[in-house]
């Protein structure tokens, strides 16, 4: 079976579902049905438990003589053993890391957790001036489904992981894309990437919106689909077969998604993080040599 030669690292709500759907488009290019698998990145904390690399090869089963194969998962980028480990399994890999203002990545993530019930702290400034707590192990919330995701800062400091890339695999093999030129020219962004991968650059795919803003209609019914009590289980396994009760799932969890625009936020925390992240902007410019700093003016 080959190997994944190419992944999409990261970074998390900078678009990386979106070309990950349009690259599973591509006729020479497969991509898993399931995004996040993480299987790389000893030094991640998931909830659920390391699979093994039969387990992981087994969801690239159905590739079949595609020119491409790879996988996209956003914590590979804030991993600071991950780029080691993918080039120890495919020396020959190619990496695409994706890039967002890190003060609009961080109210996005903060909103995408509190939809995935991944976050317990509402208010978005609370939630930074929590990481330093979190970080001794306080204020933890249970549910969470990895442990990075509470370090918002640490997330949106892009310049020493992607060093970390470029170390390891160098400037040829990795392939940067800032979100304002993916939603303004998509077409021309993912032509480019096409020919990074080195497959045709002239198959366009449907540019669908993809992982747009949304909130839950009902946190009673997400907790009840995401952890439904041993008995209640029990009971519907009798009662209703395996595929058709996970359709009822998938319809009842499409029935509480409401999209919805995010709400703008607060002008004070955003110049105050604007000029707190200025600095890192500054170094980041200077390493993709691109002046982004317009990012916190």
């Amino acid at each position: 079976m080959k190997k994944p030669d190419f992944f999409i690292v990261g970074a998390p709500k900078c678009g990386t579902t979106a070309l990950n759907a349009y690259l599973t488009q591509h006729p020479e290019i497969f991509l898993p049905k399931k995004k996040e698998l993480h299987y790389f990145g000893a030094d991640l904390v998931f909830s659920r438990p390391k699979m093994t690399e039969p387990m992981y090869m087994a969801h690239f089963s159905e590739a079949n003589g595609e020119k491409r194969v790879g996988e996209a998962a956003v914590w590979y980028l804030y991993s600071k053993q991950a780029a080691t480990e993918i080039k120890e399994f495919n020396s020959a890999t190619r990496i695409i890391v994706m890039l967002r203002n890190p003060v609009e990545m961080m109210y996005a993530l903060h909103a995408q957790r509190l939809f995935n019930d991944n976050e317990d702290i509402f208010d978005f400034a609370e939630a930074l001036a929590a990481e330093e707590e979190r970080k001794q192990g306080w204020r933890l919330y249970k549910n969470a489904a990895n442990i990075m995701g509470f370090f918002y800062r640490d997330a949106a400091t892009y310049t020493p992981q992607i060093q970390r890339y470029l170390q390891v695999f160098g400037e040829d093999s990795v392939h940067v894309i800032i979100f304002d030129d993916f939603t303004n020219n998509t077409p021309q962004v993912y032509r480019d990437t096409c020919e990074f991968l080195r497959v045709d650059p002239h198959f366009l795919p449907e540019f669908s919106i993809i992982n747009a803003n949304k909130s839950v209609r009902s946190k009673t019914l997400r907790g009840f689909l995401r952890y439904p009590s041993p008995r209640t289980l029990a009971v519907l396994r009798t009662l209703i077969p395996t595929q058709p009760r996970h359709k009822l799932k998938d319809g009842l969890k499409r029935f509480n998604r409401k999209y919805e625009p995010r709400r703008p936020m607060d002008p004070e925390l955003r110049r105050h993080l604007k000029a707190e992240f200025l600095p890192e902007v500054e170094r980041l410019s200077a390493l993709l040599r691109r002046d982004l700093t317009h990012w916190c003016r």
